[in-house]
């Protein structure tokens, strides 16, 4: 079982949220705890807020008094409303909220079905309880609850999404939607790419394509992202998601601040000059592309080439993981350019690169990665050469991004971006 621990400012949008669910019967209330109860045993977001209110009057120095946790055992665990109850009293009780108020809701609209627990880290005296190893105690909590319940482990759990995290899409398996958003959501954290093209080559390393979308909405044009999953020969495969219901990271604005940001910081960058001497040398010593990409491929570079229908190459995008670095040809050096390249390969025209400068200097670098990678074969997904792991990315970043993957729901933020918007336009009349 996965627990995610999230704080707010917003008590309110917490409580809406989740009582959205049970409105349009996506969700019911499981539990409430020092919760004043009503007539029907229905209850309305203001009637649920009345109990929180006196300690929030308590302690008005605390910003993010809100505590909204969600607790998701495996989707092959058949876990009874009794059992929900009972697990979310003891994890509240050990966590030290057991004498809080707290709602306990089920979430059902998905495969996965979950609870989420909404309650406030203020006591009634206006003391914050303690956060002190919060993380490690609620492991340590999820651990026991898993043996006294008999769920699967979060450990055998994480082993096996390992297998969907940051692994190219399969859209025959389903759950797309979430697929995608393993990748997406964290990609701009960890690599550097400078146009929506060499994004784009990125991504196709996990069969997902991304297009820029134009119109209008009450007479202003709009600009906007789509997701669209791919199958192994790089064609369109499903329905394309809007960027929005991946987080703001995966949009169009975002993505343009990101790009603005990396052309400052690669600018005259090292990397840029070592990764166009191993280009060259590769483009230098041999005579097809198969081998121009295994050369490359054994020193963590990805060569991802892009052909019209005619077979035509117009685009080629290089993708260093040693630097976590993407970069089209071009950029590298006019004669790395896409019609190099093309000319090469399909017209068998040798291209003529001049020497490079200082060339000692710059094939003893290379030989310094390629020292690095020698005893063992760059595994495609590999980041960090001084921790290497036979699952490359997925074990180098695992531990991060499954707590998000699968204890999130992204609707959760498409409610609250709807939220926002809506007290922006408040605020406007």
């Amino acid at each position: 079982m996965i627990a995610k621990i999230g704080r707010s400012a917003n008590l309110y949008g917490a409580l809406a949220y989740n009582n959205l669910k049970v409105e349009k019967e996506n969700g019911q209330i499981l539990f409430a705890n020092k919760i004043i109860e009503t007539a029907n045993g229905q209850y309305s977001v203001a009637q649920l807020a009345q109990s929180f209110a006196p300690y929030l009057l308590a302690n008005q120095n605390t910003e993010k008094h809100t505590l909204h946790i969600s607790l998701n055992p495996d989707p092959k665990d058949t876990v009874s409303d009794d059992k929900f109850r009972e697990m979310a009293q003891q994890y509240m009780r050990e966590l030290g909220y057991g004498e809080q108020p707290f709602v306990v809701f089920k979430h059902t609209d998905i495969d996965r079905t979950h609870i989420h627990i909404v309650s406030v880290c203020v006591d009634e005296n206006g003391k914050k309880i303690s956060d002190k190893f919060e993380k490690m105690r609620s492991m340590n909590i999820c651990r026991e609850l898993e043996k006294q319940h008999h769920l699967i482990p979060a450990t055998d759990k994480e082993r096996s999404q390992n297998d969907k995290i940051f692994h190219p899409v399969d859209y025959s398996k389903g759950d797309v939607k979430s697929q995608i958003a393993s990748v997406v959501r964290h990609l701009p954290n960890y690599y550097q790419y400078q146009t929506l093209g060499e994004y784009n080559a990125l991504l196709s390393l996990f069969n997902i394509t991304t297009e820029k979308v134009e119109g209008e909405l009450q007479g202003k044009p709009q600009q906007g992202l789509l997701y669209i999953p791919l199958n192994e020969k790089g064609e369109k495969a499903g329905n394309p998601f809007k960027a929005s219901l991946f987080g703001k990271n995966a949009g169009l604005p975002a993505l343009e601040l990101h790009f603005a940001k990396c052309k400052t910081a690669l600018k005259d960058h090292p990397t840029k000059q070592t990764l166009k001497t191993a280009v060259t040398i590769a483009l230098q010593s041999t005579d097809n592309e198969l081998s121009f990409k295994k050369q490359l491929g054994e020193q963590g570079i990805n060569v991802v080439v892009r052909r019209n229908d005619t077979g035509r190459i117009y685009g080629m995008t290089f993708i260093d993981h040693n630097s976590k670095t993407v970069w089209n040809g071009s950029r590298l050096a006019k004669e790395l350019s896409a019609n190099t390249f093309n000319d090469y390969w399909n017209n068998n025209i040798k291209p003529d690169i001049k020497e490079l400068d200082e060339p000692q200097e710059k094939i003893s670098r290379l030989e310094d990665r390629e020292e690095l990678t020698s005893e063992q074969p760059h595994p495609m997904f590999e980041f960090d050469d001084t921790n290497k792991k036979d699952d490359g990315l997925i074990e180098a970043f695992g531990g991060l991004l499954i707590p998000e993957a699968q204890g999130e729901d992204y609707d959760e933020a498409d409610f609250a971006n709807k939220m926002k918007k809506k007290r922006k336009r408040k605020r406007g009349q």
